[in-house]
């Protein structure tokens, strides 16, 4: 949606008060993502973490790649009902990239994990776009109800530090950290 006046006064600051930022902070925002969504494969990595060398050696080196490149084809298979193949193809990620997800979940773009090891990410859970997630992370659940929403959600450009256990069916709003 565009800023341009709709009529409704006060309705861009009322959006841009609830994203938490200002006006020239939702610019500066509006053009990352631009830039991000133009770049190719393993751009956004390069982009937030000053180790690689070459977009070579995060394509080749980076099992956050890895594996979200494998959840992208195990999810899939999951939506098109090819259920037991979605869930071997996530099987063969885990023991590849030590990085588990569920191929239910659902990743947004410009996600970025991190030293990835011992992530897991629960069926339910949803996660924005240009999240960043550190290593040893659980996006898990809480309930055993088949079809409840039991894992979180993740907003926007939010940053998962080391470690963290976020448990439950809740949101986590856009830009937290």
């Amino acid at each position: 949606r565009s800023g341009r006046d709709d009529g409704h006064p006060g309705h861009d600051a009322a959006r841009r008060e609830r994203r938490g930022h200002d006006h020239a902070e939702g610019d500066e925002q509006r053009c990352r993502n631009r830039a991000r969504r133009s770049q190719p494969a393993g751009g956004s990595i390069v982009e937030r973490d000053p180790s690689p060398r070459s977009r070579w050696e995060v394509l080749t080196c980076y099992p956050g790649l890895h594996a979200l490149t494998l959840h992208r084809l195990a999810h899939a298979c999951w939506n098109s009902g090819l259920r037991w193949i979605g869930r071997f193809i996530s099987h063969l990620s885990r023991w590849f990239t030590g990085i588990e997800i569920h191929p239910g979940a659902r990743i947004g773009r410009f996600v970025f994990i991190d030293h990835g090891m011992g992530i897991v990410i629960g069926e339910t859970a949803e996660i924005g776009d240009g999240t960043t997630i550190y290593q040893g992370v659980t996006l898990g659940g809480t309930s055993l109800s088949r079809g409840s929403k039991r894992h979180p959600t993740l907003g926007r450009d939010v940053i998962v530090g080391a470690g963290a256990k976020i448990l439950g069916g809740f949101t986590i709003g856009d830009g937290a950290r």
